[in-house]
């Protein structure tokens, strides 16, 4: 079984599918700034923070019904399992590091003499 996962074919197979989500995610960043610039009116503070934690929410939901998948037997590679629990996990601690620097900016200020 190691050798299977181990094998040359499939490292090129995940090494592929990590280039085709490196893609996929900046293409999004390319469309998301073309939409932001042809907006007149720019999206409040709170409406992004609201799509961003939606965005976490969603990969989330997806990582956990691809593993339920996979231990149903549906036929999901283990590749795909992983590569959205990663996804996932990694949009969640971006998210808990944004969150920190914003309370400490918060905090700064309070503590700020008048």
């Amino acid at each position: 079984m190691i050798e299977k996962i181990n094998s040359q074919s499939n490292i090129q197979s995940m090494l592929q599918t990590l280039k085709a989500y490196q893609a996929q995610a900046a293409g999004g960043l390319e469309e998301a700034g073309n939409k932001v610039g042809s907006t007149n009116s720019a999206p409040g503070f709170s409406d992004m923070i609201r799509q961003s934690v939606d965005k976490v929410n969603e990969l989330q939901v997806k990582s956990r019904n691809t593993a339920d998948s996979y231990e149903r037997g549906e036929g999901v590679p283990l590749t795909d399992v992983v590569l959205s629990m990663q996804k996932s996990s990694l949009a969640f601690e971006a998210t808990l590091q944004v969150r920190n620097k914003v309370l400490k900016a918060y905090e700064d200020i309070l503590n700020m003499p008048v």
